[in-house]
Formats: structure tokens, C-alpha cells, sequence
């Protein structure tokens, strides 16, 4: 079952109806949908506001549920006339009226605005229907109205005018009547009499007052009762004024005065323009013109310094110092006018001093430094010149105090420094002062180092002790040297006032072999390097010799085992034949007597081990030797076809003991 739901909301003549449908179940229902309607429609113009217009929706809740509308529009046009009332239709110059401007039933923001025609009177914002004011009216007629305006957020809207009302004002009769005596063309020295004056119908009180001025300056705060006397000067010309002060009103009358000069400021004037102590100077004191009804003879001159009389005169010559340094005024008097002259400064210029001479930074040999020139007085400007045995190098003027003379200079060895000088002058050439000659530490580059070994690098051994030596040819102290070994690697660095410096290497060894160099460097920033030196660290004495001896041994132990190996051999040998072998002795006996003459010997040692039964033979140490010995028969008779040949043999081992 469906039911349909719908509540109401009334805003003046604006209807607002909430429909929702639900779906009814079982005592209880869901709810489908809810939908805004606005009535009679989405505009109206009558009893509902502007202040209404917007974006409205509604939501329905039931228990858990809630359903919102989608929001619509409300559009209200037309703001409704505001009302204008005042207290007073008349009234009085200074008095105040209040208007109060509503709008009857109108809600918001509002803004309210009195107007005079297009003048506007007075404007307040609230967020009432309705704003009172009290406003002061100024002149005869005020034609008044009002409207309000209301902020709908990006724009404004903004109502009719309201009903005019026409408000009379009384001017009050405080304007005062100026005049002056004997007239406003006047001479110096004339007196000059002002009045301000006022035909009042009717008085207020007793704050009424009446002001005196001459431009911007009060001359007398009340003139009601009296006048304004004095002596007329050229500079009284210009406008006075009379102003009528009643409460907030004011009135005013003015009037032009003219007041001719009887005769001319003084000018003051000093001779020479520029004058340096010890030098004469004259201060003079004239008028340029001087009305018919004086004559030159009746100026009467005065000459002041510092506000201290100087002198009766039109003319004062004095010394130019410290003394007569100040400042200068002349007053001239005549017909009880007395005026002044401007005011003129006299400071006799100071000659300039010996300058002296110095340097910005360090002084390098072949690198531009800057020579500065400064004298500690004297008088601005000052030419400074920078001199080299007499010969201008360069000049410069000074003419500001923050401004230094300085001078780019190089030079090529360290007594080259003492050329420069400086000069300064500000006078001419009768001010020309010379400083003293320049004396400063000059500083000179480090020459090529040379690297010398100690001892030569031939003749280094382990053990040793070298000691490298690194020395310049030039160079200004402290030098820095720093020592260099193989891989690049600083292993010494010192500072000292000499051009050499040492580095000693203790008990040396093979890995201290390599390449050594060394650098010296000094203040001048400036580095230099010696050529690489190449050390080679050979093996102690002691070393070879016990190389050589292992060597000789290991020789002396070869050839032995060469030796040892051959005689085993050749023993091995022999004992494959028999041990003794003899010729038959007639044989030998026909050779000793058929060769009686000569008998050739040979004999071969032979070592070699013999094989003896260990359990029959008892052993004896010793080495086995076996001699063989030729004996050969020369020239023998044909008839013998064979040699007579002796053969012995000694077997020297151990033998056993013969047996008896």
C-alpha cells in the first residue's frame, strides 16, 4: 500500500510542501522518495523578502531511515521604498537634524544611504530595518532622501529612492570684514594696522571667536576686540585672513598685501672662492637696489662669524686659519629694516702632507701588487702621482674622502722596490709634497730544487744510512721543503729560514729503492719541484760474501759428487776382473835383460767399494785403493813378439790378519 506524505512550510505569501511516499507494511513503512515544492511558484514579488532568495531542500527521517529532496531555487524580486522622516524642517546654521530612513518588514544584511542630490550625507550598514542618524547641515536648502541596498552574495540589490524631504538651513551671519591701513601697497619700514570686524544680528555664546593669520602661520588667536599692528617687511606680502569660528562653523574673509623693498637682501661674497691656510681673503658685503627714500650712505653693514660680531663694514680682509674659519653673515640696516644675508662657510683648505707610500698585500717578485699613496691631511682634491726614480708612472685625483689612490706596480727583483715613490699635491706646484722611498719584505719565488743523495745512489747498501738533500738557488725564507719517495708519497715535510734542508733515511733497506724528488715553496704561493732522483739499495757486504761462499760450496759439493760418482763407477768396474794378475817372470826377465834401459810407470787410482762377507771379514774404515803399475820395455829385440808387463796391484781396505 502506498501512502503519500505532505507537511507544509509558510513564509509570508510562500508556501513550501515536503511530498514524500512510502510503502506501507505491517505497522511499519519505507520510505521511497521526498520532492520540494514550492507554491504558488518559484518567483513571487509581494509580501515575501529578498532576504528569502536561496537554495532549499528538505529530509525526511523515520526511525533509522533518511531521505533527502534534491535543492531548488528561491528567487524573491523587488526590495520595498524606504521611509524618510527628520525632526526639523528648519533650523540653524551648525545645528544638527536627525533623519531616520526605514524599511518597514525588510530582513539581512542591509546598507542605508542619506543622499543630498548626488552628495552624500551619511551611509551605515545593519542589520536592522532601520538606521537613525543625526547629521549637521551646512548650507540653505538640503533636498534629502534615502535608500538601502542587500547583499545576496555575489551581487547586491538595491531598493527605490525614498520620499524627499527639503530642509531649510539659517546661515548665521559670523562672516567677518577685513581691513587694512594705510593700504595693501606698502614700503619696508611702514607701519601696517589689520582689523577684522563683524555685523552680528544675533550672539550665541561666548565661543565665538575670530582667528588672524598670514598663510599658514597664526598671527593673533582672537581678534574680536582688537587689531593687529607691525612693522611692514618685505616678506609680510602675501594673504591675511580673518576666520569666524562659531561651533563648527566657520566664516572667512582675506585680502592681498603687497610690501615693497626699501632696499635688497645683502649678498656676501668672499675673495678668492678658495682660499688654503696662510693665504689672504676678503669678505665683501653689498645690496643690489634701494628705493628712493634712502640712499646708499644710510645702510649700515655688519659682519658676523659664528653669531659673533667681526666688524662695522661692508668689507673685512683677513688670514685664512683655523682662526677665521666659520660661518659668515652680513646685516644691513636702514630705516629700522634690518636684513640678512645668506649664510656663507669659510674653511680655508688645508695644503696637503707629506704623503707616505705603501702596499696592499704581499710584494712578490714578477707578480702585480698595488702600491697605496695617503697623505693625513689635506684638503680635497688631491692629485696623487706615483713616481719610479723620478719618472711619472701614473696619477690619479682624489676628490672624495672614500676614494684611495692606488697604483698597480711590478717588479723583477727585490731591490727594484725602493724606485717607487709617491707624490701629492692639491695647490700646485707650491704644494707638491714627496713621501720617503717604498721599503718593504719582498718576496722571492722559490727557485728549481736540486735533490742530492748522500751517499751516492750507486753505492747504497742495506744498513746504510742516506741522507737526501734538498737545496734552492733562490728563494725568500721560511721555505717549506717537502721530500717525495716512491708512489708519490710525502714521507718528510719542514719549514726553515735556510735555502737547503735534509731528511735523513735510517738503516736503509731494498724496499726503500725507488724515486725520490723533493719541493720547496715559500709565502709567494708558489711551488717548485726538483728532477727525479732513482736510488737503488743494494745488499749488504756481508751478504755477498755469504752468497759467494754458499755459491763456492755448493759448486765445490757438486764437483766432489761429480768425483765421488766417477770412482764408484770405476771400481764397480775393476772388480768384474781379478784383483791380482802378474806376467810369468821369465817373460819379465827376458824383458829386464833384453831392455835394461828404461821402464815406463803407470799408475791408476781406483775407488770403488768391495763387496766382502761382513761375518768372515772383519772391516776397517778406510777407502778401497787400487793401484796398477805398467812397467813397458823399450827398444827390445824383434825376436821377443811381446811386452814384458808387471802388474800390481794393492787392494787398501781391510783385509783379515794372514793366517800362520
Amino acid at each position: 500500500m502506498q501512502v503519500k506524505i505532505q507537511p507544509s512550510l509558510r513564509m509570508g505569501t510562500i508556501l513550501l510542501l515536503f511530498l514524500f511516499t512510502s510503502e506501507e507494511a505491517c505497522a511499519e513503512f519505507l520510505i521511497k522518495s521526498v520532492e520540494l515544492i514550492i507554491q504558488p511558484r518559484n518567483e513571487v514579488q509581494r509580501d515575501a523578502r529578498v532576504a528569502h532568495s536561496g537554495k532549499y531542500k528538505c529530509t525526511v527521517e523515520s526511525g533509522k531511515q533518511k531521505k533527502k529532496s534534491s535543492a531548488k531555487d528561491l528567487t524573491v524580486k523587488g526590495l520595498l521604498a524606504p521611509v524618510l522622516t527628520v525632526d526639523k524642517l528648519r533650523l540653524t546654521e551648525g545645528d544638527d537634524v536627525t533623519a531616520v530612513c526605514t524599511a518597514e518588514g525588510e530582513t539581512g544584511f542591509l546598507t542605508f544611504f542619506f543622499r543630498d542630490g548626488p552628495e552624500e550625507l551619511y551611509q551605515q550598514a545593519t542589520d536592522s530595518h532601520k538606521v537613525e542618524q543625526k547629521l549637521t547641515l551646512d548650507k540653505g536648502t538640503v533636498n534629502m532622501f534615502c535608500y538601502y541596498s542587500i547583499n545576496l552574495g555575489i551581487t547586491a540589490e538595491r531598493s527605490s529612492n525614498s520620499n524627499v524631504i527639503s530642509v531649510d538651513i539659517e546661515e548665521l551671519g559670523i562672516k567677518p570684514d577685513i581691513t587694512v591701513m594705510p593700504s595693501t601697497n606698502i614700503t619696508e619700514g611702514d607701519n601696517i594696522t589689520f582689523s577684522c570686524s563683524m555685523n552680528m544680528t544675533h550672539k550665541r555664546n561666548s565661543e565665538h571667536r575670530i582667528i588672524f593669520s598670514h598663510g599658514h602661520t597664526m598671527l593673533s588667536s582672537n581678534m574680536i576686540h582688537g587689531n593687529y599692528t607691525t612693522l611692514a617687511k618685505a616678506n609680510d606680502s602675501g594673504e591675511y585672513e580673518c576666520i569666524s569660528i562659531l561651533g563648527v562653523v566657520h566664516k572667512s574673509s582675506s585680502l592681498i598685501i603687497t610690501v615693497k623693498e626699501i632696499f635688497s637682501i645683502p649678498f656676501l661674497a668672499i675673495h678668492p672662492t678658495e682660499v688654503f691656510e696662510g693665504e689672504n681673503f676678503t669678505i665683501t658685503c653689498q645690496i643690489s637696489s634701494l628705493t628712493s627714500r634712502i640712499q646708499k650712505k644710510d645702510i649700515k653693514y655688519s659682519i658676523f662669524r659664528d653669531e659673533t660680531f667681526v666688524i662695522n663694514d661692508n668689507r673685512y680682509s683677513g688670514t685664512a686659519g683655523k682662526a677665521t674659519n666659520g660661518k659668515y653673515v652680513c646685516k644691513a640696516e636702514a630705516n629700522r629694516i634690518t636684513k640678512e644675508s645668506s649664510m656663507l662657510m669659510l674653511a680655508a683648505k688645508v695644503l696637503v702632507s707629506k704623503p707616505a707610500i705603501t702596499v696592499d698585500g704581499p710584494v712578490i717578485v714578477d707578480k702585480p701588487f698595488w702600491i697605496r699613496c695617503h697623505s693625513e691631511n689635506g684638503s680635497l682634491p688631491i692629485i696623487y702621482s706615483l713616481k719610479r726614480n723620478n719618472l711619472i708612472l701614473n696619477w690619479i685625483n682624489v676628490s672624495r674622502f672614500q676614494e684611495k689612490a692606488r697604483f698597480l706596480a711590478l717588479i723583477s727583483t727585490p731591490s727594484d722596490i725602493s724606485s717607487y715613490l709617491c707624490e701629492a699635491e692639491n695647490n700646485g706646484q707650491v704644494s707638491i709634497k714627496m713621501s720617503e722611498r717604498l721599503h718593504v719584505t719582498v718576496i722571492v719565488p722559490v727557485g728549481k730544487p736540486l735533490l742530492t743523495v748522500l751517499p751516492v745512489p750507486e753505492n747504497i747498501e742495506e744498513g746504510n744510512d742516506v741522507t737526501l738533500i734538498c737545496g734552492i738557488t733562490k728563494g725568500s725564507p721560511p721555505i717549506s721543503f717537502r721530500f717525495y719517495g716512491s708512489n708519490h708519497t710525502a714521507i718528510h715535510t719542514t719549514t726553515v729560514q735556510s735555502n737547503s734542508s735534509s731528511f735523513v733515511l735510517s738503516t736503509v733497506k731494498r724496499k726503500n729503492s725507488g724515486n725520490y724528488y723533493c719541493e720547496a715553496f715559500n709565502t709567494a704561493g708558489m711551488s717548485s719541484r726538483s728532477d727525479i732522483v732513482k736510488v737503488e739499495v743494494s745488499l749488504a757486504m756481508w751478504k755477498k760474501a755469504l752468497i759467494a761462499v754458499f755459491c763456492m760450496l755448493l759448486v765445490a759439493l757438486l764437483v766432489l759428487f761429480i768425483v765421488m760418482r766417477y770412482k764408484a763407477k770405476r771400481v764397480e768396474v775393476n772388480n768384474k776382473e781379478s784383483v791380482w794378475s802378474e806376467r810369468p817372470p821369465d817373460v819379465a826377465d827376458q824383458d829386464s835383460l833384453q831392455s835394461p834401459n828404461e821402464v815406463d810407470v803407470e799408475y791408476t787410482e781406483v775407488v770403488h767399494p768391495q763387496p766382502v762377507d761382513p761375518i768372515q771379514i772383519p772391516l776397517r774404515k778406510g777407502t778401497e785403493t787400487v793401484y796398477s803399475e805398467l812397467q813397458t820395455s823399450q827398444g827390445a829385440p824383434e825376436n821377443i813378439s811381446h811386452q814384458s808387463l808387471l802388474e800390481y796391484a794393492e787392494l787398501n781396505h781391510d783385509l783379515p790378519e794372514p793366517v800362520d
